[in-house]
């Protein structure tokens, strides 16, 4: 089966029902006689930059809206509480949960400036090529946060 069509399947299984794990999509995919591996399934959830809501206790798969696909600082914004800077780390923190939706957003743009994420409950790591890299993405993002949240 081709990346292409197993992209299509696990788009259609989760715009269909709210799914959580994996595993169950990797279930899903079983079902309809497609075998895949779990890290060839991971490649394939971060390459069709899905993100994880939260609703109600409850976390589900979901695809990015459209409208937020073109702007990253303002994207990390509708998450991020409060952003500080040390060096060429940045510290964003969030609400419980929502660390791992801010380090989807950058997984999936992949910014040459920035190399890497590290996500915990409500903290987000985000580690910049350097500290110009640093203040580039803190400018971006302060913006939203400052004005929007502050």
């Amino acid at each position: 089966m081709s990346k292409r069509i197993r992209h299509q399947r696990i788009k259609k299984m989760i715009t269909e029902q709210k799914i959580g794990r994996q595993a169950d999509i990797q279930l899903g995919l079983e079902a309809e006689g497609i075998r895949v591996t779990q890290t060839t399934l991971s490649r394939d959830l971060r390459e069709l930059g899905l993100i994880k809501l939260y609703e109600e206790g409850q976390a589900y798969y979901a695809l990015p809206e459209k409208e937020e696909v073109t702007v990253f600082g303002q994207r990390l914004a509708k998450y991020a509480v409060k952003l500080e800077r040390a060096s060429f780390i940045l510290v964003l923190h969030c609400e419980v949960g929502e660390a791992a939706l801010m380090a989807n957003i950058i997984d999936a743009e992949k910014p040459a400036h920035i190399l890497g994420t590290l996500a915990g409950a409500d903290t987000l790591l985000v580690i910049c090529r350097d500290e110009a890299a640093a203040q580039q993405v803190e400018d971006e993002i302060s913006v939203y946060i400052d004005g929007g949240r502050g």
